[in-house]
C-alpha cells in the first residue's frame, strides 16, 4: 500500500511539474524585485551612509541575455538605490521603477502600455510587499529563502536564494522553453 501511494505521489508530482512548465512556455516580460530577489537581502552601510548591496553576475548574463533575445524585463522595488538602478542600466534594463508604494498598478499601466496579456507576465518577488503583484502575475515566482506568505501563492519556487542566482534560474527556463537559450559567448560582464 505504501508503494503504491509513493507511487501515485510521483505521479501527481510529475504532472505538476509539467503543469507548471507549460506557464514558462507563455513568458514574454519578466518582472524582478531587487531586495531579495537581484540581491541576497542585505544592506552594508558603509561610511557617509551609502548602502551596498550585492548582485550575482550570473543573474546579469541572464538579464542581458534575456534583453538580447528580446524579452521585456521590468524592473520594480520599493527601495531606492541610486547604484542599483546604475548597473541595472549598464546591463541595458531601461524600465526600471524604484520607490513604488503600488507594484500592482505600475504592473497594471506597464502591461497596457505594452499589450501584454497576463500570461506573458513573470513576477518574481520574496516578501510581503510583493505580494499582491505575484497574487495577479500570470507566472508567480519566489527565491528559496522568500517568506512563507509569497511560497504559498507562488506557481514556482526555486531551488535558489536570492541573489545567489535566482533570476538567472527562471530566466534560463523561459529562453531554454522557448528554444532561445544560445551558447553566446559575446555578452560580456558588466
Amino acid at each position: 500500500m505504501e508503494a503504491l501511494k509513493s507511487l501515485v505521489s510521483l505521479h501527481y508530482f510529475k504532472m505538476y511539474v509539467m503543469n507548471v512548465l507549460e506557464y514558462f512556455k507563455n513568458i514574454t516580460t519578466f518582472v524582478f524585485d531587487i531586495d531579495g530577489v537581484l540581491t541576497d537581502g542585505k544592506l552594508y552601510l558603509m561610511p557617509g551612509g551609502t548602502m551596498w548591496r550585492v548582485k550575482n553576475i550570473k543573474d546579469c548574463y541572464a538579464l542581458q541575455l534575456s534583453i538580447k533575445m528580446q524579452y521585456n524585463i521590468l524592473i520594480i522595488s520599493g527601495g531606492y538605490s541610486p547604484e542599483s538602478e546604475q548597473r541595472l542600466k549598464k546591463l541595458g534594463i531601461k524600465d526600471i521603477y524604484m520607490q513604488v508604494e503600488n507594484k500592482e498598478t505600475l504592473l497594471d499601466t506597464f502591461m497596457k502600455k505594452n499589450n501584454l496579456k497576463q500570461k506573458e507576465v513573470l513576477c518574481m518577488g520574496d516578501d510581503i510587499p510583493d505580494y499582491t503583484i505575484l497574487k495577479n502575475a500570470g507566472l508567480a515566482c519566489c527565491p528559496a529563502d522568500a517568506v512563507k506568505e509569497i511560497k504559498s501563492i507562488s506557481h514556482y519556487v526555486s531551488k535558489i536564494k536570492g541573489g545567489e542566482g535566482c533570476v538567472r534560474d527562471v530566466i534560463e527556463k523561459v529562453l531554454q522553453l522557448n528554444n532561445s537559450w544560445p551558447l553566446d559567448t559575446n555578452i560580456k560582464a558588466r
